[in-house]
Parts: structure tokens; sequence; C-alpha cells
């Protein structure tokens, strides 16, 4: 189908062949530059126009043209490269004729080289004089004119490349993800971790509850599931002796998209050998605080409308007394699954039909009515059996698990565990998920007979954490979407 273009569209075609019919090619060729915007303003620092024009600085810059003002033989016109925006000012009796005729066909949106002399306005703007202008790319489409406030931020997200060049605030979460994810691997790194990748494709539906994709290979005939979670072959190279080790990857969780989900997400998963809950506890504070420290300089973060101190003592309580805090049931007392159900019932909880035991319960209440008592950074621990079932259990109520959670704002950053490393154990939980699975829970792990095996050779006492990146990355840029911090998120077909 033939794509109708616009009367704007149309005069940039026409400029694209009178670019041609001048001799340069309207794509451009390689361009050497010595300077970004952000230099030619250090350079030009507590420098007076005098001092200038007496020691000329010549620079060469590259951008894309944002602003543009045509004044018949002479224009100022705005750059921007990623350090951010530097003002032009171009006159046909400096760079020529030829070249100027050039200049003229350009718009907002083109790509450009400019070499000249760093000079003052009258307003003290500084601006780079051209002495030459080299066309690049030809911008075939114009930009939005207010990209920033459209309403539609679905557009934002579907059209990233447009939101990126008129968004510094995107292109700068765009830039300090990546700073982010350094930190975290220097962190680990100095604690003696060793970073390692392990396969996306599994054989086996397990390492945490969540429905999955699946894949079919065709050279063996067999389908797999996008990883759910790395903890399986982690834990199995703990088995093999690696004692410290994570892994920064994607995990890819068939299911809903919110502001806090996105079917593929960026996880870290650390497991420490000889180590514990509490040695994840400890991980888990210093990381938060080493990762704000290099992206803010303090502890102390801008978020939403408050502040946040990542460098105290994170709470620590057990999920029992958040959910007699938030509703004032105590789940400490003795009770019957049927009493439990009541309750769920009376407090407006769906009562799935594979749920069998009290634990169940208690762990709805506290995903359903507990979020505003997660405010500040706290850790959950001591979570129900029934919902952790690759975690050892308490020594003195093995009705609960060595786990916890951190959560910052209602969210849930983490999932921390003493690590089941008892192969009969946990052939015992695997067969209770295969069960639930039998009575519908579409989330519940398959049984692994090699993970099985692996345990039998044994793996030491172990401390391991999952930590959701994305979200962090949301905390460390104030951001209150995971769309704005993943670049290109999953999206419905525009309509």
């Amino acid at each position: 189908m033939e794509v109708k273009l616009t009367d704007q569209e149309r005069a940039r075609r026409d400029k694209l062949a009178r670019i041609s019919a001048l001799g340069v090619d309207p794509f451009g060729q390689k361009f050497e530059r010595t300077d970004t915007s952000a230099t030619v303003k250090e350079k030009a620092q507590d420098k007076t126009n005098e001092q200038l024009e007496a020691e000329p600085i010549n620079v060469i810059v590259a951008g894309r043209i944002m602003l543009l003002r045509k004044m018949g033989k002479a224009a100022f016109f705005t750059l921007r490269d990623l350090t951010g925006d530097i003002q032009c000012y171009i006159r046909i009796d400096t760079v020529g004729e030829e070249n100027y005729a050039l200049f003229k066909c350009s718009d907002v949106g083109d790509i450009v080289g400019v070499e000249g002399r760093i000079m003052l306005t009258d307003t003290g703007e500084v601006t780079i004089r051209v002495g030459k202008y080299t066309h690049l790319t030809k911008a075939l489409k114009p930009l939005p004119e207010k990209f920033h406030g459209l309403t539609d931020v679905e557009e934002r997200y579907r059209h990233r490349y447009v939101d990126l060049i008129m968004n510094k605030d995107s292109l700068k979460v765009a830039t300090t993800r990546p700073k982010i994810i350094r930190a975290i691997q220097e962190y680990c790194d100095s604690l003696g971790f060793v970073e390692v990748e392990t396969s996306v494709l599994q054989p086996i539906l397990g390492g945490a509850a969540a429905r999955p994709f699946v894949t079919h290979h065709n050279a063996l005939d067999k389908d797999f599931y996008l990883r759910i979670a790395t903890e399986i072959s982690l834990k199995k190279l703990l088995v093999g002796g690696m004692e410290k080790v994570y892994e920064i990857g994607r995990l890819f969780r068939n299911e809903g998209m919110d502001t806090k989900h996105n079917p593929e997400f960026t996880t870290i998963e650390l497991y420490q050998a000889y180590g514990d809950l509490q040695d994840m506890r400890k991980w888990c504070e210093g990381f938060f605080k080493f990762v704000a420290l290099k992206v803010h300089g303090t502890t102390v973060i801008p978020y939403k409308d408050r502040t946040l101190d990542l460098g105290k003592p994170f709470r620590y309580a057990t999920m029992i007394e958040i959910v007699k805090e938030a509703t004032g049931i105590d789940f400490a007392l003795p009770m019957t699954f049927e009493e439990a159900v009541k309750l769920a019932k009376d407090n407006g909880i769906e009562v799935e039909k594979h749920w069998n035991s009290v634990g169940y319960i208690l762990n709805a209440f506290f995903e359903e009515k507990c979020d505003d008592y997660l405010r500040e950074p706290t850790i959950v621990h001591s979570y129900p059996i029934e919902v952790s079932p690759l975690t050892k259990k308490e020594k003195d109520n093995p009705m609960f698990t060595e786990r916890f959670e951190v959560f910052i704002d209602g969210v849930e950053y983490g999932n921390a565990y003493s690590e089941l490393n008892d192969p009969l154990d946990q052939k015992e939980r695997f067969e209770a998920q295969l069960e639930a699975k039998k009575l519908g829970d579409d989330e519940a792990s398959e049984m692994d007979d090699d993970f099985l095996e692996a345990l039998q050779y044994g793996m030491p006492p172990t401390g391991g954490i999952g930590m959701g990146i994305d979200r962090l990355v949301m905390l460390m840029t104030n951001s209150q979407s995971i769309r704005d911090v993943i670049l290109f998120p999953c999206m419905k077909d525009s309509k």
C-alpha cells in the first residue's frame, strides 16, 4: 500500500534531491569530531569574547539540529549530541555560497557536522561560529513539536527513538541504566563473586513460580522454556565448586503487563556457599547503599514526592508481623485451614482451588493487604513453606522458611533464601509442586531430576538472592513505570 506523504515530508524529499544535485551524499560518510557540546562549553568557561578572538579555539562537533532560525544570509541553529545542546551561528560570507546553499537544505532533525571557532553572543551564550558546514544525514520525517508533552505515553514507548531525541529525561535514564549495572558488577566483584552466564533455553520449568514462554527446538524436535529464573543453573555451579557466583540476565514470564511488570526483564541472582539468609541481608543492604552512592553520590535519594535514605538499616520483620499490623489478624495463633478460608472470604480475598493449607492464605493476605505498611525500606522474612519450594525450613518452626523479600514503597525488589540443599527434602517439595499443578496452579515447578542428582553430589549450605534490576533502575532514576527504564518494552499493537 502506498504511503501518503505529508506536505513536510514531501518538502524534505525535495531537499533530498537538491542535496544530491550539489554532489553531496544525503546520508553521509564518516565524520571525525574533536569535541562534544559539553567540551565546547568547558573550553569557553570563564573566557570573554575578547579572549576568544585573541586566542581562537577551534572545534569540530556533530549532532542533530533541534532548533533552526534562518535569516536570509545568516542563521542560528542548535545541535544536540549525547552530552547536551550547543548553539551554532552560520553566515554566507564565512562559509561561502556553495556551503551555505547546502545549509539552506537543512531541516530540524537533520544530522550535521560543523567546524568553527567558539564565540559568545551578546547574551553570553556559548556558540560555535561555523567555518565549515557538513551535511551528514537527512531526516525525512519531521520531529514532533511537543513530544514530551504527549498525553498518549504509549507513543513514547512505541517510538522510543523519537522519545530519546525529544526527551532529555528519557535519554538520561537510558544512559544511567548501564552505570547502575556497572555499579552492581563492581559491588559483587569487590566481594569476591564471579559473574557467569547460563542458558536461556531450559528443558524444565523451575527456579520460580511463574507461567513460561514455550518455544520449539527444531533440530532436537523438543519444546523448551525461556527461563523464568537462573537459580537452578547457578546452584549446579555451587555443586561444582564455584563458591560465590552471580548472573545478570534476562528472564521471561508469560504474564500480565503493568507499571511494575514486563514479560521480559533483567535480574541479578547471586549465591554464596557457606552462607545463609543473614549473609544475604547484609549483602542486600550494602547493595542498595553502594549503588545509590555510585549513581547519586549519596544514600539519600529523591523518590516520588519524598526522599529515601538507603544508608540506614532496613526494617526487619516477619510476614506474620506485617499482616497483623495491616489487618489485625494474628496468624501466629492456632488456626485451621477452614478458619483461614473464612477469614480470607470475609476480607475479600479470593481463595484459589489449589490452596490446601493456612500458609497460602497468610501469603494472600500479605500480597493483597500490606503495601501501605512497606513504604520505608523493609525486609520481610519467614515465608510459608507452601510458597517457598527451594528454601530451607526454619529450625524452630518448619511451617516457615528462611526466606525474605525486600520492599520499598510497597514494591518488591528482591527475594532471598537460605537455600535448600537436602535432595530428599527437595524431592518432596517438587512432588508438592506437582500436586499443585494438578490442582490448577500454572506457576508450579516441575520435577527436575537433573537438579536432584546434582544435589546428591553435595551442595554447601548456601545463601542466595535475586534482585530485579529494572525496578532498581526505576528507584535510582525516580521513574514511575517499568516502561520508562526498558528501552523497548512489550507493547500492545497500536490501533
